[in-house]
């Protein structure tokens, strides 16, 4: 019996830049977070989401709970743990972050 190891799932490139975008306007300007907290209450009001859209709208509460600070913040959301994976992969969170 072998066991296959998953790839790690890596961020494409594109979504890559912009998050890092997302990190430098968060960073500029903490009041941004409001925006992120408004994006996650209008896609949870909506009745058809993927489950893990679902997941990654969740573990963004976990994140607001745990902190108010915007580096740690930003610090979870370039971690290379579950929840940073989960939140990079659904970049419509933070839409209106980057004007």
């Amino acid at each position: 019996m072998t066991t296959e190891h998953r790839k790690r799932r890596t961020t494409p490139t594109r979504n890559a830049a912009f998050i890092n975008l997302v990190i430098a306007a968060l960073q500029d300007d903490p009041s941004k977070l409001a925006i992120i907290r408004n994006n996650l209450n209008e896609y949870r009001q909506q009745q058809f989401l993927k489950r893990g859209f679902l997941l990654a709208i969740e573990r963004f509460d976990w994140v607001f709970e745990a902190t108010d600070d915007v580096q740690q913040i930003c610090d979870q959301i370039m971690a290379d743990d579950y929840i940073g994976n989960r939140l990079r992969r659904y970049p419509l969170l933070f839409k209106g972050v980057i004007s």
